[in-house]
């Protein structure tokens, strides 16, 4: 898949922002021929600021995988990690199976056709010739990778990091008044919000609203869980499970539940997976398909290539969300 994105400024508040919005091309089949298209997807990476964590100022990002949505560099996990970027990405590489492009990781390195984004980043431009990948993670492709590092030292970074950047929310920043029809709002806020704080009856209804929005939450749930299907079952699989890992404490569970639905493929099929992913990349050898693409195939891959496959691991998943209570 090829990315290309362009740097484009914008103030707020006199401070700068770094949007890079990516322009995505699409492969559609239509009668057994492959055609190309292009189409701008609405997918941003933020620079919103700076962090410090264990006394190292780190870029806080935003977007890429979703909305608002907090993501980190390779290169600042080395840095609070204590480790060297090369061995980072040689962890990603070598496990590359683990993540799943465009949920878990995107390499920037190649999906950009100008460096001068990556130099926003605090890349530079030796850095950037030097860099075979410039991988950005979001939250779940953190703790995929944090868990293939297996040291304490990693897990008790990985929670302190969780709770200091990804769970952190944004501050509404107080503001001045700017004319006495902004002050009389302001009043008139704070005059609501100290009757809600003492009023039985506001916090009675607070608790039925809640109440009622966790039955359209569990609802909506249910409503995913029956609507999964074989047309776009492989993001909303993997969603599903995500959703799942996290009623179960964290995304650090991603790897043991994806690992549960493949054996359960396995047994119910009678197939092996492991079997079929190595024929498919011996005859993507074959074909003289480049070792980095062969790389970047996994089970997912060989699932959609066997229509019951499809349907059978959608099932699974399905039968696993109830099993978790989603």
């Amino acid at each position: 898949m090829y990315l290309k994105f362009f740097l484009v400024k914008k103030l707020l508040l006199m401070q700068p922002r770094i949007f890079f919005p990516y322009l995505k091309e699409i492969c559609e089949s239509k009668g057994g021929n492959k055609m190309t298209s292009l189409a701008i997807a609405q997918i941003e990476i933020e620079i919103t600021g700076v962090q410090e964590f264990l006394g190292k100022q780190i870029p806080v990002i935003e977007g890429g995988f979703g909305e608002d949505e907090k993501v980190v560099l390779a290169k600042t996990i080395a840095e609070i990690h204590g480790v060297e970027l090369k061995d980072i990405n040689r962890l990603i590489n070598d496990n590359i199976d683990e993540f799943e492009e465009n949920i878990d990781i995107l390499d920037l390195k190649n999906s950009v056709d100008s460096n001068h984004p990556l130099l926003e980043l605090g890349f530079t431009k030796q850095s950037i010739a030097n860099s075979k990948n410039i991988y950005i993670l979001s939250e779940q492709g953190y703790f995929t990778l944090v868990s293939l590092m297996r040291t304490d030292k990693a897990k008790e970074l990985r929670k302190k990091f969780r709770r200091e950047y990804f769970a952190m929310r944004k501050q509404i920043k107080e503001q001045k008044p700017a004319c006495i029809e902004d002050l009389i709002i302001m009043q008139a806020q704070s005059l609501k919000d100290m009757r809600q704080q003492v009023n039985q009856a506001n916090n009675n209804a607070l608790r039925a609203n809640r109440l009622a929005t966790e039955a359209q939450e569990e609802v909506k749930s249910i409503k995913e869980v029956v609507s999964l299907d074989t047309t776009s079952w492989r993001s909303e699989t993997q969603t599903l499970i995500a959703k799942i890992a996290r009623n179960q404490g964290g995304f650090e569970h991603i790897n043991l539940l994806k690992s549960e639905s493949y054996e359960l493929l396995n047994k119910r099929f009678g197939v092996n997976l492991d079997i079929r992913l190595t024929n498919k990349r011996r005859r993507m050898a074959e074909e003289g398909v480049s070792k980095s693409k062969r790389d970047k195939v996994n089970y997912l891959d060989v699932i959609s290539e066997d229509k019951k496959l499809i349907e059978g691991y959608v099932a699974i998943v399905k039968d696993m969300a109830i099993k978790y209570g989603i």
